[in-house]
């Protein structure tokens, strides 16, 4: 399959830079694949098309403010470093800019020294390695020092960090939110679980996977980075009663989407653990757990894309894409929201 396949042309007025007041009053585009319908709603409407035994299934991960602007020992030229994974307590896997002469050896320091980092290694995809100094609590010192990783696409400041958060993030360790959550509101989450809907939470750090464009020319030829997640038991039985009772698992977005995928197994039954995936969805894509999924609007050629096209078909997500367009639908990180179903 060609890339290409994937693309369309969005106006750049689309591209959301900024959260809108109210979560839950986003707009909602609602695609039935078996009609190939679409409808357009308000997102706190997605209430209507729940049933009592659905579960839906969150991504409970924290968006740390990973991104440090620092300077280079002995040249004081400016270095932004981006922390992806935490591979030991002081030692993270990062993005650096600019990378070519940021080498192994080289210290960086953050905040007038408060913070200093050593690159020990230059690993796959250019990455680098880093090793940490500091007095004190790490996190303490990041929440001084760091900004919020927010996409590339947007050029605003955020004024609210906690915009950037779903309303029901725990557990720190992302490079990135899990965007579709962004639209759910702690009074939404109580009236959908009124309603008779499970609530189950995973855990996926998102990382590096969204930053990277797709370069291959070929969709199969593309590789994915791996991510950490986590299935507790809790959730695990939760979601294998639901699908027992006949109820249907709707995913909350792409993360929550791989995650069940990642730790399903062929006959559908999902398994507690932990671990990384490198999960790529793409057309030809058996899903085995998820019947739903709610989701932003993605960009073009991206693996996101090939995932929602593999649930619905890449014809009528190709009309969908070209209606939110048309109704001039706000897309990516802060914008409108999807529920294929």
């Amino acid at each position: 399959m060609d890339v290409k396949e994937f693309d369309y042309e969005l106006p750049q007025e689309l591209i959301a830079q900024d959260p809108i007041e109210d979560r839950s009053s986003s707009r909602l585009l609602v695609v039935h694949r078996d009609s190939g319908q679409l409808d357009h709603r308000i997102f706190r409407e997605i209430k209507e098309y729940l049933e009592p035994g659905d579960c839906l299934v969150i991504n409970n991960t924290r968006v740390i403010p990973a991104r440090l602007m620092g300077v280079r020992e002995g040249t004081g030229a400016s270095i932004e470093v981006l922390l992806l994974k935490r591979r030991e307590d002081s030692t993270w896997e990062c993005l650096v800019k600019p990378g070519k002469k940021a080498r192994q050896g080289t210290i960086i320091s953050f905040g007038d020294g408060l913070l200093m980092g050593e690159i020990i290694d230059v690993i796959d995809d250019g990455n680098r390695l880093i090793r940490f100094k500091y007095e004190g609590i790490f996190e303490e010192i990041l929440d001084r020092l760091g900004k919020m990783p927010l996409p590339p696409y947007i050029t605003h400041e955020l004024k609210d960090r906690d915009r950037y958060q779903t309303v029901y993030a725990k557990f720190d360790g992302s490079a990135a939110a899990p965007t579709a959550g962004l639209h759910f509101t702690k009074e939404l989450l109580g009236e959908i679980r009124a309603m008779g809907v499970n609530i189950a939470e995973v855990t996926l750090h998102v990382g590096l996977g969204t930053f990277r464009p797709v370069k291959a020319d070929k969709v199969e030829d593309h590789h994915m980075h791996t991510e950490f997640y986590i299935v507790n038991e809790a959730a695990a039985k939760l979601i294998n009663d639901t699908r027992s009772a006949g109820g249907r698992i709707i995913a909350v977005g792409t993360t929550s989407c791989r995650t069940l995928e990642s730790a399903a197994d062929e006959a559908g039954v999902i398994h507690a653990g932990s671990g990384d995936t490198d999960i790529f969805i793409y057309p030809g894509y058996k899903f085995k757990m998820v019947d739903a999924l709610i989701t932003n609007f993605h960009l073009p050629k991206s693996t996101l894309m090939m995932l929602v096209s593999a649930l619905a078909g890449r014809d009528l997500i190709m009309k969908a894409y070209a209606e939110a367009v048309k109704e001039k639908y706000r897309f990516f990180s802060f914008g409108d929201a999807m529920l294929i179903e």
